[in-house]
């Protein structure tokens, strides 16, 4: 471990700009890495530990399978990619021209699954009173992907602002649903701020992370 950490600290990186999310094995172990203009949203069931602590484990399983089933699928309709599965949280990354305007149709959409397939179809089943709820985080930036872990065991890891900031996204106290940067915000296309010329978004705040402003809404996009 001393040595291999001592070479991770000196070794020269070998980068290059990419179009597309790599797969692991398309980078070394070593200080390899692909940058990437990545938009990431990041996905989170809200108070899922009183979840857990309050019901049976079977039916908590059912909720995380639920909220994540419907969260991958809408992700994927609007071409992300699916980066990571932790728990109750998922990730994903959005890249191309439309990547900001993408992501926030995926996260509306998400908003629509939760309020009108997951729990009017948990409420049926189980009649327990419970109301999941969720919070979804946007933001954008140049990203530097990189493989870490050891053989036979690792992964992809995403460094930059956007895959740090959305996820500290979900931890804003606000009652919205989505949660994204400005930066977000002007670089999308107008259908994906105004419904029936009305803005859909309001700031939560002028100094989330790294000071940036932040906007929020409860708005839904129908799947």
């Amino acid at each position: 471990m001393n040595q291999e950490v001592s070479d991770i600290f000196v070794r020269k990186w070998e980068t290059r700009d990419g179009v597309v999310v790599p797969e692991p094995e398309d980078l070394g172990l070593a200080n390899d890495g692909v940058y990437l203009d990545a938009t990431v949203l990041y996905a989170d069931m809200s108070a899922s530990t009183d979840l857990v602590d309050a019901y049976p484990a079977q039916f908590a399983a059912e909720v995380y399978k639920a909220f994540l089933h419907c969260a991958a699928k809408v992700i994927r309709a609007q071409d992300g990619e699916i980066t990571a599965y932790d728990g109750d949280r998922i990730m994903a990354v959005f890249l191309g021209k439309v990547k900001n305007t993408a992501a926030i149709h995926a996260a509306l959409s998400i908003n629509d699954c939760v309020r009108n397939i997951v729990n009017p179809s948990m409420e049926s089943v189980y009649h327990k009173g419970y109301t999941l709820s969720h919070k979804v985080g946007i933001d954008t930036s140049k990203l530097l992907v990189a493989r870490t872990g050891v053989r036979g065991a690792n992964d992809l890891v995403w460094v930059g602002r956007a895959a740090n900031y959305a996820a500290k996204l979900t931890g804003l106290d606000s009652k919205a649903s989505t949660r994204i940067t400005k930066t977000v915000y002007d670089r999308c296309l107008d259908e994906a701020r105004y419904a029936k010329g009305e803005n859909m978004w309001y700031t939560i705040t002028n100094s989330g992370p790294g000071g940036l402003t932040v906007y929020g809404s409860n708005y839904f996009w129908s799947v």
